[in-house]
């Protein structure tokens, strides 16, 4: 396992409380400006303030996002972003498994070495979008999703780089809620980096590697790979980033995932080019075909209802009506319903009167699915009979 890392203790550093932030709360019902954008200039102003008091020092340890959170009366979402606009101005600094610690924002140098992020990567690619497509300042950029699909990183990632640019004056948000659209060019002079950094080692490479080495010292083909959670102790990492690790070494074969109480096993040895599979592997869906099945599964039933029962200009019953009535989560209830909204057959409306209402009737189909679990000893009588 790699030792240059550098793991820090919590024992180390100084946790302030909540009451350690001696400054009037913001008021965010007046403000005029974004909730995460007042709260991080409020926090901007007590670490200023209290740093030249001598009531905290660098490398002090912020309250969690909770703490701040249940305080403010916001999400921790909201916390979140306010805290990474902190971060993106020099004031404080994200530290895996211990906390956000105050830096001394007049040094430019980090107190702590950090890796290059997904985020930096999405960061780059967003200014070279912005370069390379002659956006002109005050031109709007397309949703979010739609820069997430043309600069190749995933939603949050993408909104993060956003929000980045944001705080340094870059883009600008057109409207006061979270919206997934409405960022206009507000700056262009920026420079870019002279190539595209894409063999930029991250974090989670780092990660994979030392995944891999724990791979071969400690299992064999066949074997169960610990939890993430047992994984992100062994490795020093968050979990976050044990589970983006486990889905590269997935992607190259090296470890097969499946849903449940199967978990996760090795498949290929990560220095062998053999790959042994056993019989239930071949006919196991791996986890995240499984995952889909039941976002399908659940969009095809409530196409079905839709087709069935309702008519266009109908209002459908809420996440939460379609989650007990299907029994499944409502997070995989929202996830089919914006798959059908995506498809044109719903629309969302905010508001008193809102809801989710449906403007074209679906076309019933039947499908196939992959087994989602099968037994070993039913997958050897299925290798005998075929």
């Amino acid at each position: 396992m790699s030792s240059d890392y550098i793991f820090p203790k919590k024992s180390d550093f100084k946790r302030l409380s909540i009451s350690d932030i001696k400054i009037d709360l913001p008021d965010l019902k007046e403000s005029q400006e974004p909730k995460a954008i007042a709260i991080a200039n409020w926090l901007i102003g007590f670490i200023k303030s209290a740093l030249a008091k001598n009531e905290i020092q660098v490398n002090d340890v912020l309250p969690s996002k909770a703490e701040f959170a249940y305080t403010l009366g916001v999400s921790i979402g909201t916390m979140q972003n306010a805290i990474r606009r902190v971060e993106d101005l020099g004031y404080v600094e994200s530290k895996q498994c211990i906390g956000t610690l105050i830096r001394d924002y007049k040094k430019p140098a980090s107190t702590l070495r950090k890796l290059t992020s997904k985020r930096d990567l999405a960061i780059e690619a967003l200014k070279r979008y912005i370069k390379t497509d002659n956006f002109k300042i005050g031109e709007m950029l397309p949703s979010v999703k739609t820069v997430s699909i043309i600069i190749g990183y995933p939603l949050n990632t993408t909104r993060v780089a956003l929000d980045y640019l944001s705080a340094y004056k870059i883009l600008e948000h057109k409207y006061k809620n979270a919206s997934e659209s409405g960022w206009a060019v507000k700056n262009l002079d920026f420079e870019l980096q002279t190539s595209a950094p894409k063999n930029t080692t991250t974090l989670v490479d780092m990660v994979v590697v030392d995944l891999e080495n724990y791979i071969n010292n400690n299992l064999k083909v066949g074997d169960r790979v610990p939890s993430n959670m047992v994984l992100a102790k062994q490795l020093k990492a968050s979990m976050k980033t044990v589970y983006d690790a486990v889905n590269i070494l997935v992607q190259r074969g090296i470890l097969l995932s499946k849903r449940g109480r199967y978990g996760t096993s090795v498949i290929k040895m990560p220095n062998s080019k053999n790959v042994t599979l056993k019989p239930e592997t071949s006919i196991f869906a791996p986890a995240k075909d499984a995952v889909f099945y039941y976002y399908e599964k659940t969009q095809n039933h409530i196409k079905k209802e839709i087709a069935n029962n309702y008519q266009v200009g109908d209002k459908l019953p809420s996440v939460l009506e379609w989650s007990r009535m299907l029994d499944v989560s409502p997070n995989t209830i929202r996830k089919a319903i914006h798959n059908l909204a995506d498809e044109g057959y719903l629309v969302f409306s905010r508001g008193r009167y809102g809801g989710t209402f449906v403007i074209d009737i679906p076309e019933i189909e039947s499908a196939a699915f992959k087994w989602i679990a099968v037994n070993p000893q039913y997958a050897k009588e299925y290798s005998e009979t075929n």
